[in-house]
């Protein structure tokens, strides 16, 4: 009986396998610095949130059951709320706006755009703390027309006003990228079948429009939620919002289970918002739009 003694043969990748072994050597540095820098840390602070000073969601029912907690959270989440339809509000016409534009006023336009950008977030805070100080440019403008000395230094209005032209060109920047996408005949061929330019405006671009302004919303608000710089220099310790009071409980206070509990209710709130975007601005949002149109032209 012979018994065959040669050596299997080696099993080689195809083109396909081996680009996909490489893409996977190419994101093991980043994967690695990840886990290293964000997952274990993450799961440090959610591990104290549960454990630190005993084990348990006591932590968690406090969040919603001490007063003071409760404030803050909803002044947060108010003020993150106001400077995002604020954003909306200012950034979508300026946005539309560059679309109309021929090339060089549209280069300068995002221009204006970066600069804040190329500036010092910190400067641009300083600077506001000169133009709302008593006896200030803001000061003087509000009594000009009458309203009297109104002091908006160290109340919640001045980190709205600060936060709203710090996150701007965040706002205005994914809603340029998709008005820049839409065909404008979309707009001439619904007045060609007798809508007004409004009209066709509401029915035909606005829809279309709605996933940048999604992108830009969700992100200046949960850019919003953490803000600390800002509230820090223009607020008060009446008007702190949630990362003061993180900062201060495990910087001053040692609750490290406290202030987890608050950031990872902020990050379950964050990933709430960014899955509420993606569904408006993927395939869903994209069908969501044009049932609107659809909807629009057979009313």
């Amino acid at each position: 009986m012979l018994v065959d003694t040669a050596a299997p043969p080696k099993r080689t990748l195809s083109p396909a396998g081996r680009r996909r072994v490489a893409g996977l050597l190419l994101l093991l540095p980043a994967l690695v610095a990840l886990t290293l820098f964000f997952v274990l840390p993450l799961l440090s602070i959610i591990v104290d949130s549960v454990t630190d000073p005993e084990p348990g969601l006591g932590n968690y029912a406090s969040l919603f059951t001490d007063g003071y907690t409760l404030r803050v959270l909803g002044r947060t989440l108010l003020v993150a709320l106001v400077v995002t339809v604020a954003g909306v509000m200012l950034a979508y016409p300026y946005a539309y706006m560059m679309t109309l534009a021929g090339p060089s006023v549209r280069a300068v336009m995002v221009t204006v755009v970066l600069v804040p950008f190329w500036t010092s977030m910190l400067a641009r805070n300083f600077a506001w703390m000169v133009l709302m100080q008593d006896g200030g440019v803001v000061q003087g403008v509000f009594g000009l027309v009458g309203l009297g000395d109104v002091t908006l230094l160290g109340t919640t209005t001045a980190v709205t006003i600060s936060m709203t032209q710090v996150l701007l060109p965040f706002m205005v920047l994914p809603m340029f990228s998709v008005m820049q996408q839409i065909d404008r005949r979309l707009t001439l061929a619904g007045q060609s079948l007798g809508a007004s330019r409004f009209s066709s405006f509401r029915k035909v671009y606005f829809p279309l429009s709605l996933p940048g302004v999604a992108a830009g919303a969700s992100l200046v608000f949960v850019l919003a939620l953490g803000f600390y710089v800002t509230p820090a220099l223009l607020g008060s310790p009446q008007s702190s919002m949630i990362a003061q009071v993180i900062s201060v409980r495990t910087r001053d206070l040692l609750d490290f289970g406290g202030g987890g509990a608050m950031g990872v209710f902020m990050l379950v709130v964050t990933l709430a918002v960014l899955a509420a975007s993606r569904r408006l601005t993927g395939p869903g949002g994209a069908a969501g739009a044009a049932h609107v149109i659809v909807g629009g032209n057979e009313r």
